[in-house]
């Protein structure tokens, strides 16, 4: 196994370092075959660690404290997402490294849940408005940023096979609409497209995937994009017209997020949007993010929560959903948001350390 990952790793690194890949024949190649035959039910719980940290306990709902992973599956879920952050000493504090990581992702393991690992390529949050790039990347080249990507990836996912974890799905880059590791990969700005945008991005991207493969060559490596209700068809044919290399599509569905449509029409748009993305470019849709209002109106946000999950179960096309950071309550926020001015992520599934009905579709 050792000597096949060595040697993949050298072929990936020849790839990488020809560029060959921008003008976009290798994304022409027959989708891979990834068995997906179960239905992933699953939570990102990144903020886990530090939540425990700043002495947030977890109950479920007898009363009883218990694991946070270990409650997550007594929930109905089957998976776990993790982020991770290249140094976020730099920019947020020391959680979401490679070791806190690995910890997590230990635990993972442990609960018997199947694991997503989410490449972010920045100190901190990376997201439609953000893709900043990491200090210690700031001033390289395109060909070192290529070369970044490739050992960090490598040297995260290296680590978790070392502890004999296998993650099931691994993504590259967070909600890439406009590319990612800015000026570099940025696809436009204000001013209209970027001259070299698609090209710099994809090869960037497939710097991510190429190494990702390298190390665990039957997990499925997704692209991401936010807004699952919007028609991203134009998006995914220009990635893969520039040569993305890609076997899953991820998406962000926050259905009581858009203020100008109700959670009903965003739950129709979205659940159409995956079945079209996934016969149009051949590909699974994974829902990698999704949350509703619970401290608003929770019988509302479990109706919003419960209509989408179960349709979506339905869909040929779609792998799972993820619900982004379900264990808080509104109560907990991370010390940076502090520096930020930020409130507390507004969105979680629980009151009190105890999970709400909201989360009840899960176990279905």
């Amino acid at each position: 196994m050792k000597l096949l990952y060595a040697l993949t790793c050298i072929t990936a690194a020849f790839i990488i370092s020809s560029c060959s890949d921008i003008d976009g024949q290798e994304g022409k190649d027959p989708v891979p075959e990834i068995s997906e035959a179960t239905f992933a039910k699953g939570a990102d719980i990144s903020w886990v660690t530090e939540m425990e940290a700043d002495g947030v306990r977890f109950f479920n709902t007898k009363g009883e404290e218990t694991d946070c992973f270990l409650l997550m599956k007594e929930l109905g879920m089957n998976a776990i997402r993790l982020r991770v952050w290249v140094n976020p000493e730099n920019a947020y504090g020391k959680y979401s490294d490679m070791e806190d990581v690995v910890i997590k992702a230990r635990r993972a393991k442990d609960a018997g849940m199947d694991l997503m690992i989410d490449f972010h390529y920045s100190d901190f949050f990376a997201d439609p408005s953000r893709q900043t790039k990491p200090a210690a990347w700031k001033n390289l080249s395109m060909q070192d940023l290529m070369k970044a990507i490739s050992d960090h990836t490598t040297a995260v996912l290296d680590a978790l096979w070392k502890e004999g974890i296998s993650p099931r799905w691994i993504q590259i880059g967070n909600e890439t609409r406009n590319g990612m590791l800015w000026k570099e990969g940025q696809l436009w700005t204000s001013s209209g497209d970027l001259k070299d945008g698609w090209a710099n991005y994809v090869a960037l991207s497939n710097a991510g995937y190429d190494a990702a493969k390298a190390v665990f060559p039957d997990a499925a490596v997704l692209v991401h994009q936010n807004n699952a209700w919007e028609d991203l068809a134009w998006w995914f044919t220009k990635f893969s017209e520039a040569g993305g290399r890609y076997d899953m599509i991820g998406l962000s569905h926050y259905p009581q997020s858009e203020p100008d449509k109700d959670w009903k029409t965003v739950n129709s748009l979205a659940l159409n949007h995956i079945t079209s993305l996934g016969r149009a470019f051949g590909r699974n849709v994974m829902i990698v993010e999704t949350g509703v209002k619970t401290l608003q109106n929770e019988t509302e946000a479990a109706k919003a929560l419960a209509e989408f999950l179960t349709e979506a179960k339905k869909l040929d096309r779609c792998a799972g959903v993820f619900y982004w950071e379900p264990q808080t309550d509104g109560s907990w926020k991370p010390d940076h948001y502090e520096e930020l001015s930020w409130k507390p992520y507004d969105m979680g599934a629980f009151r009190n350390g105890r999970p709400t009905s909201v989360l009840d579709t899960f176990k279905d």
